[in-house]
């Protein structure tokens, strides 16, 4: 045998030896793919999360936007007796808070506590509407796990099925386990992220409540002050 052939055997074993010990890379979605049918709820309730939670945020992000200056214009015109420009600056200025006190102005002459009761039902009004469908991610938050955990009770399912009629082989464990981890991983996850979600949303809700308060406080001190 000649040299040059028993170079070319060599690097034919060593090409071998390469392709057997080369470990298999992970892709993403074939890991996806392993963790069945239960799969397809989460990707809806990731869907879901992320619709929900980008539309809520631009909502409540419109609606803490206000002018810093808008109370105190509303001050000069209520204490300078001029009444209608304070309406109509209410009017023309977008946010929860001008809202409820163009609601305030639009009662003035009644008495103070109907005047206050009207001011808070808009407010309630107004924060049902900040709040709205954000109880959806609370709920996800809640049931992402649970699909996980139907995810782990399906993993073994199939775990103890194989080794029952396929006996006791690695490949046959190898099923149930990739069902069982990557579903309550995933699930896990999309639960930690809609309750993470849910409580910055909540947080930022009530940065804008505490502003209608301050505003309603104020409106109402500016009614007891003289009128020049």
């Amino acid at each position: 045998m000649s040299i040059l052939s028993i170079l070319l055997q060599a690097d034919t074993v060593a090409t071998a030896a390469d392709v057997v010990t080369a470990p298999e890379k992970i892709s993403l979605w074939k890991l996806m793919m392993e963790g069945g049918v239960l799969m397809i709820p989460l990707l809806l309730c990731s869907l879901l999360l992320v619709y929900v939670f980008a539309e809520r945020w631009m909502a409540i992000k419109k609606a803490s936007e206000s002018d810093p200056t808008f109370m105190s214009r509303i001050r000069e015109h209520i204490i300078g007796g001029n009444l209608q420009a304070a309406k109509s600056l209410a009017k023309n200025t977008d946010g929860p808070v001008a809202r409820m006190i163009e609601k305030g102005l639009s009662r003035i002459g009644k008495p103070m506590d109907h005047i206050e009761k009207s001011m808070e039902n808009t407010g309630k009004l107004e924060i049902y509407q900040l709040e709205k469908n954000l109880s959806i991610l609370s709920t996800i938050a809640g049931i992402a796990p649970i699909f996980g955990f139907l995810g782990t009770i399906a993993g073994m399912i199939i775990l103890f099925f194989n080794i029952q009629h396929q006996g006791f082989s690695l490949e046959g464990i190898a099923g149930g386990i990739y069902t069982k981890m990557v579903t309550s991983a995933v699930g896990l996850i999309i639960g930690l992220l809609a309750y993470v979600a849910y409580n910055y949303l909540n947080a930022q809700i009530n940065k804008t409540v505490n502003r209608m308060e301050t505003a309603s406080v104020e409106f109402l001190d500016m009614l007891h002050e003289p009128v020049k």
